[in-house]
């Protein structure tokens, strides 16, 4: 996918397969909703949970979006690069309120107690990406 192929797909709302570390070197793997802020993927999760125990340990991770069920109709992409965390409290907010309407509908009031009732035990992750891999077998033209 070219990159504003790229863009608009994860424009989408779609899960997050993200992979940390653990401390023995085996893959963590969890699914996420996500969004996308000034071109980086992002999303927010408990900071005592085993991804952000591991990526303050090691930032590395790698994050991939797919679709599709039968093989001509595959696309994704799959980002890897490092992890940036952000705790700040007025920052892990406003991501709730980009999240927030993505998955669930209009952002109210009480959408907005919710998130600062749960933000206020999150950490946003934001991938700085290293490197960009997609497919779209849409393209293939039943040739594979």
């Amino acid at each position: 996918m070219s990159d504003a192929e790229v863009a608009a797909y994860l424009g989408g709302v779609h899960t997050l397969q993200v992979a940390s570390i653990n401390a023995d070197g085996t893959p963590h793997l969890a699914a996420m909703f996500y969004a996308v802020i000034d071109g980086e993927v992002g999303f927010w999760t408990y900071g005592k949970s085993q991804k952000i125990v591991n990526l303050r340990r090691d930032p590395r991770i790698s994050v991939m979006v797919e679709t599709g069920r039968e093989y001509s109709e595959l696309k994704g992409v799959t980002i890897t690069g490092r992890a940036r965390l952000i705790d700040d409290l007025k920052e892990v907010f406003a991501f709730g309120e980009v999240l927030y309407p993505r998955y669930f509908g209009e952002l109210n009031d009480a959408a907005r107690e919710g998130i600062k009732i749960t933000g206020a035990k999150r950490v946003v992750v934001m991938v700085e990406p290293s490197k960009v891999v997609s497919w779209d077998h849409t393209k293939l033209g039943g040739t594979y």
